[in-house]
């Protein structure tokens, strides 16, 4: 089976349907979304709608703090993020509401966990940035495989047998073995607002038969999505991210 590993949409319309044409074209057999449906970008309520659709085919969806911020939560943010979660809270219906409500914060299956942040804390939000901030995780579960957002940009790490945990590297578009004598932990990046200076939508595919995971960048036309963001009134500087990829 092959799964397709998304997180930290933000609102981004056009990177979410191109995230999930290039899945499509990639023989996914299953969605897993980490979280972060809304904030910073135009688009809460279609991309809310869209997991929403998703989850009733299958799909796999967890909360992330901007999804907990837009019902309620009392999450600690910068000027920039609460200002974009101040305008999305009255764009959302109770019905969104309810469904971001619903989203639980850690979800596994055979031995896949999944999480927005860390493991460890899952409401903290801690941001698992290197090998040592991976460590808490690795020790708080059992998982073979564990994939989390949040940080927005991609970070791969192992466990191996003795404990050690080490950043590893690797390459876009190129398939990694996941050697079963290790542990994984995968930050996946993100579809709707990068950080590591790449101006496209990121996400991973995980082929469960092969046991390779492959981290993948997209190319889509974000233009539409400056202008919605610029004619919301939203700040200027979450346009010049997308375009910057930072």
């Amino acid at each position: 089976m092959k799964l397709a590993i998304l997180t930290d949409i933000h609102a981004n319309r056009e990177a979410f349907e191109a995230v999930l044409a290039d899945a499509a074209l990639r023989g996914t057999e299953r969605i897993i979304i980490l979280g972060d449906l809304v904030g910073y970008g135009p688009d809460p309520a279609w991309c809310v709608e869209m997991a929403g659709r998703l989850v009733a085919e299958g799909a796999l969806c967890i909360r992330g703090n901007h999804d907990n911020a837009a019902i309620g939560g009392a999450e600690a943010m910068g000027g920039l993020a609460r200002r974009a979660i101040d305008w999305t809270k009255p764009r959302l219906t109770e019905a969104h509401r309810a469904f971001l409500s619903g989203l639980e914060m850690v979800a596994s299956f055979d031995d896949v966990l999944c999480v927005h942040a860390s493991v460890n804390e899952p409401a903290a939000w801690n941001y698992v940035t290197s090998d040592t901030k991976a460590t808490g995780s690795f020790r708080s579960c059992q998982a073979r495989l564990i994939f989390c957002g949040h940080v927005h940009v991609p970070l791969l790490a192992s466990c191996d047998m003795a404990g050690m945990v080490r950043e590893q590297t690797f390459r876009m578009a190129t398939p990694i073995p996941l050697i079963r004598s290790r542990r994984w932990l995968a930050v996946v990046g993100a579809v709707g607002q990068p950080r590591d200076g790449v101006a496209q939508a990121g996400y991973a595919l995980l082929d469960l038969a092969a046991n390779e995971l492959e981290f993948r960048r997209v190319p889509y036309d974000m233009g539409p999505t400056v202008q919605k963001i610029r004619a919301a009134g939203l700040p200027e500087e979450l346009a010049l991210r997308l375009l910057r990829g930072r």
